[in-house]
C-alpha cells in the first residue's frame, strides 16, 4: 500500500511537467510502465519478456480503436478478441492465471487514476484562474 502511495505521489508530481513539452505521451507511458510493473510485481526477467508482448498488444488495441471510432460494439468485440489472443502469452510469461488477468485490470486502473489526476488538475487550474480574476 505504501508503494502505491509513493507511486501516486510520483504521478502527481510528474503531471506538472506533463503539461509542458512534446513528450507528454512518453512520460505517461513511463508512468504506466512503473505502475504496471509494481502492480504485477514483475521481476526483471519477467519485465524483459513482458513489455515487448504488452507493447504489441497495446498497439493492436489502439489500432482497433482507431479503426472503429464510429462503431463501439465492433471495437469492444475486437478488443475482447485481442485480449483473448494475448492472455495466454501473458500467462506464459507471468506463470499465473491471476497475474495474466491482472494485466487488463492494472491497465484499466491506471487509466482511471490518470483521468482522475487530469480532472483534478483541470479543476485546480480553473480555481486558480478564478482567484486570479477576482484580484484584477
Amino acid at each position: 500500500m505504501k508503494q502505491i502511495l509513493i507511486l501516486f505521489t510520483f504521478v502527481a508530481l510528474s503531471f506538472s511537467s506533463l503539461a509542458q513539452g512534446n513528450k507528454r505521451g512518453e512520460k505517461v507511458q513511463a508512468l504506466k510502465v512503473a505502475y504496471m510493473t509494481q502492480v504485477l510485481k514483475l521481476t526483471p526477467q519477467e519485465a524483459q519478456s513482458f513489455w515487448p508482448v504488452y507493447n504489441t498488444y497495446f498497439e493492436e488495441s489502439k489500432k482497433a480503436r482507431m479503426n472503429n471510432t464510429n462503431d463501439e460494439l465492433k471495437y469492444q468485440e475486437e478488443a475482447l478478441n485481442i485480449k483473448k489472443k494475448y492472455k495466454p502469452e501473458f500467462k506464459k510469461i507471468l506463470n499465473d492465471e491471476s497475474r495474466a488477468n491482472l494485466v487488463f485490470k492494472a491497465e484499466r486502473d491506471f487509466l482511471v487514476e490518470l483521468q482522475k489526476e487530469v480532472k483534478k488538475r483541470i479543476q485546480q487550474r480553473q480555481k486558480n484562474k478564478m482567484k486570479h480574476n477576482e484580484f484584477e
